[in-house]
């Protein structure tokens, strides 16, 4: 891992860039460590410095907690596949058209979260190596269905904050029966471009014995601030 760049923000949060390999990521880390880790994944694709994703992070952080995030495959502006592309192109002219569009998401989202994960894990082995983080790992994101996938393949992650808000893959919604940490999944009652009944049959076949569902209205940006605050309350009771 190698450190790109830093800068020191308000609350005494150090913000760095860094590269592994091909794999291009953020960092942020409180004054206080060793920190627990929380991994922190936008949605789908979206790039890292995704606004709404710095900010969630920069809060975390000044919270006491190590948070890391990274463009995987196909993420950021990392190269695109031509099927990747293809498939995206497909999906704006469905949507446009008002035609269904879940195959289309399936032919995407699924290979993504393919690549993604293991170049997570390798990010989490170096991030570990780190003298200023220490003890449990947290997920928090916007992307469900990469959460979904570590929380089953990954022991060293201990709690999840999922937000269903994105495209779950029909693989990952098999998976979920095989997530056994604790979780707080967030739903927005009137989320435009996800079903109400299918979020509530992915939290319900979450195996976890102790999982807590938030749901607010409003649509899909229109989470409440303090649902961040509540999120690091959780993060608290599982990583500190």
């Amino acid at each position: 891992m190698r450190f790109t760049s830093e800068q020191r923000l308000g609350d005494g949060v150090l913000e760095r860039e860094f590269t592994l390999g091909e794999i291009p990521g953020t960092l942020w880390t409180p004054g206080a460590a060793p920190a627990p880790l929380v991994l922190m994944a936008h949605n789908n694709g979206l790039p890292k410095a995704e606004p709404r994703l710095v900010a969630r992070a920069r809060y975390t952080a000044a919270r006491g907690y190590a948070v890391a995030t990274i463009d995987a495959v196909g993420c950021g502006d990392r190269p695109r596949s031509a099927a990747d592309e293809q498939a995206r192109a497909d999906l704006r002219r469905a949507m446009q058209a008002g035609e269904p569009v879940d195959e289309i998401f399936e032919s995407f989202i699924g290979p993504l979260v393919e690549n993604a994960v293991p170049e997570w894990r390798t990010t989490l082995d170096a991030l570990l190596e780190l003298p200023e983080i220490g003890g449990p790992v947290g997920y928090s994101g916007g992307w469900t269905a990469l959460g979904i996938r570590l929380a089953v393949v990954e022991p060293r992650i201990a709690a999840a904050g999922f937000f269903a808000g994105g495209y779950v893959p029909r693989a990952q919604r098999e998976e979920a029966r095989q997530v056994t940490i604790p979780l707080l999944f967030l739903l927005q009652w009137d989320d435009e471009g996800n079903p109400r009944q299918r979020a509530l049959d992915l939290f319900d076949a979450f195996g976890s014995k102790e999982k807590t569902l938030h749901a607010n209205l409003g649509g899909h940006t229109g989470t409440p601030w303090f649902e961040l605050e509540d999120g690091c309350r959780f993060l608290d009771r599982h990583l500190k």
